[in-house]
């Protein structure tokens, strides 16, 4: 097998062409060689190492907000396609909530909190569950996948989903909660900030979201072949890059009107939506993962853990 110095010749181009597309004037990438050459490229080599042949690879990648998952995730098709040369789809979780008008409904119907996206509960996870079998299929047939537009916070019109026209070798679903696993009952009565206390006071929303992942999500999220974590310090250090990666979008669609995009007292409320179970994944999910990416509070990765998962 050629080794991880030539497969950098060949991949890094593209990936600092990349990285530089996704790089402001204030915000600019550090050390991104070694987190191209010393972390990714062997990530890289491990998932065509077990990748199983005439098989699709389906692999979660998961984070907490702001973690720098969809960059990730988009190097990593990067690498496999160019070096590799396999077949790789990359969709974010995110991409497949519900529409605005099906989460208004589910508001009226469950509880006010379902209106915001985010938690378990508000994606299409019937949508997902159709990728996961058409990939695992023989008989593979093209398909649309939703695209949502987080600056209108509703789906994007057909015409701009994305186009599945061949069976992946490998298929990466990125996504905060992806492979996400449900607290015991008891941990939820306490409210674990201001807006499970003041609005979710008789834990209505709390049981539903957790409902969501011991039933239909832990049945999706089991159908994958390996998760990858990117684990930070704490919640606090990823409220400072949630900010952050609102002002980019902010930035990208200053022209739109009627934007949804959020101030930063707007993106703490929204955060505290994900808190529990981020917390909770900070705690669990480094003990199912098949690779965690230690984060550094610079957002750089500091250290991969390859797992016998």
């Amino acid at each position: 097998m050629q080794n991880y110095f030539d497969c950098f010749q060949k991949v890094k181009k593209k990936c600092y062409s990349f990285i530089s597309s996704q790089e402001t004037k204030r915000e600019k990438f550090k050390n991104k060689e070694k987190m191209v050459k010393s972390f990714l490229i062997p990530i890289c080599f491990w998932i065509f190492k077990n990748k199983p042949k005439n098989k699709t690879f389906i692999i979660g990648l998961a984070g907490g907000q702001g973690t720098g998952k969809t960059t990730i995730s988009s190097l990593i098709r990067l690498i496999l396609s160019t070096y590799f040369k396999l077949n790789v789809f990359k969709v974010s979780i995110d991409d497949f909530y519900k529409t605005r008008k099906e989460r208004l409904k589910l508001s009226k119907s469950k509880h006010p909190l379902l209106l915001t996206r985010g938690v378990p509960g508000t994606h299409d996870v019937d949508m997902i569950n159709k990728l996961f079998r058409n990939v695992k299929n023989s008989k593979f047939k093209s398909m649309l996948i939703p695209k949502f537009d987080k600056s209108i916070d509703d789906r994007c019109n057909k015409k701009l989903w994305f186009k599945m026209k061949k069976k992946p070798d490998v298929l990466i679903l990125e996504g905060w909660c992806v492979g996400a696993k449900p607290e015991n009952n008891k941990t939820l009565n306490m409210p674990i900030n201001k807006l499970e206390k003041n609005l979710d006071d008789k834990m209505k929303w709390r049981l539903h979201v957790n409902n969501q992942l011991k039933n239909k999500y832990a049945k999706l999220f089991n159908q994958m072949n390996s998760l990858l974590y990117l684990k930070a310090r704490n919640f606090n250090i990823l409220k400072q890059w949630r900010i952050k990666q609102e002002k980019k979008l902010q930035i990208k669609n200053k022209r739109k009107k009627n934007n949804k995009i959020m101030n930063n007292m707007e993106v703490l409320k929204f955060m505290m939506t994900y808190q529990r179970i981020t917390q909770n994944m900070f705690k669990i999910t480094p003990k199912y993962s098949s690779i965690i990416i230690d984060l550094n509070d610079r957002h750089q990765i500091k250290r991969v853990k390859f797992k016998n998962v």
